[in-house]
């Protein structure tokens, strides 16, 4: 097991279940040699992108990154997902987390450490 938690959130599932709707609806029309269906079926897929993105800046995704095991549930809000996440592409393209170019690797913020206690026996 990982000490990265990436994806199990509200945010990564409700995109993967509208996605794979979408994705079924384009296979459909191709099937169907429809284009409408088609075309319906990629605009899903971009819908469920953006809620995805919506529902991460609203604190139901979580940071790239190590988190404490505390952290793990998908149903734990993230609280600093108004201030944006340093490094996330979703932030930075919402206008969230910017940092100037001044500033120096002593100013970052401190790593979070994992937990010491061995998640599985073969850790």
């Amino acid at each position: 097991m990982s000490l990265y938690d990436e994806g199990h959130t509200i945010a990564g599932w409700t995109g993967v279940g509208i996605a794979t709707l979408g994705s079924a609806v384009a296979g459909w029309g191709v099937c169907a040699a429809s284009v409408p269906l088609i075309g319906a079926g990629l605009a899903v897929v971009a819908v469920s992108a953006l809620v995805t993105w919506f529902l991460h800046l609203t604190g139901w995704g979580k940071p790239p990154g190590v988190r404490p095991r505390g952290e793990w549930g998908m149903r734990t809000r993230d609280t600093e997902a108004r201030a944006g996440h340093p490094g996330c592409v979703g932030c930075r393209l919402a206008g969230r987390g910017r940092r100037s170019l001044a500033v120096t690797p002593a100013a970052a913020p401190a790593p979070i450490r994992a937990e010491s206690v061995p998640l599985s026996p073969v850790e």
